[in-house]
């Protein structure tokens, strides 16, 4: 499958949950309405943005979710969060985006029904950096707002039941 193709319908299902989460969080969260872009598989190990919030998974559904903003939509996004202004150099910043990409799995986890875990949110500011590669694909959901553009990069894949 090339990097421009839409998931398969398998990889379809474990994305839809996300699409919709980040609907709702950032237009109850931030005010802000998002369009959601067509799914696409990541070809790159580095990150599309420079601020991201990174999630993972456990139990029945295993892997990471990085919310990765672009500076102008993380700035804006913060401060329509927060209600205030703040550097990305200060922890207020880092604070908001983790908990943006805590609500966005939140909420996405709550549609993949129960045993599903998510760990405490990480942040990482900065150009180029890799999130370790998984024997899963990723897939990028782009969006755009009026606040600026951010994806989902979404590295999760549901695990077998235990017997």
């Amino acid at each position: 499958m090339s990097a421009t193709q839409a998931p398969s319908t398998a990889i379809a299902k474990v994305i839809v949950p996300f699409t919709h989460a980040v609907r709702q969080v950032f237009f109850k969260m931030a005010k802000v309405q998002t369009t959601v872009g067509t799914p696409h598989l990541k070809n790159q190990t580095a990150s599309t943005y420079s601020i991201c919030g990174i999630i993972g998974f456990s139990g029945n559904v295993t892997g990471s979710v990085v919310l990765s903003f672009s500076e102008e939509a993380g700035d804006n996004l913060v401060e329509a969060f927060a209600g205030e202004r703040h550097e990305r150099s200060s922890a207020d910043f880092a604070d908001a985006i983790g908990e943006l990409a805590n609500m966005v799995a939140g909420c996405a986890k709550q549609q993949m029904g129960a045993g599903t875990n998510i760990s405490l949110p990480s942040v990482v500011i900065g150009e180029k950096y890799t999130v370790a590669a998984q024997s899963m694909p990723c897939v990028v959901i782009p969006v755009t707002s009026p606040m600026g553009s951010f994806s989902v990069e979404v590295s999760i894949k549901e695990t077998p039941a235990q017997a």
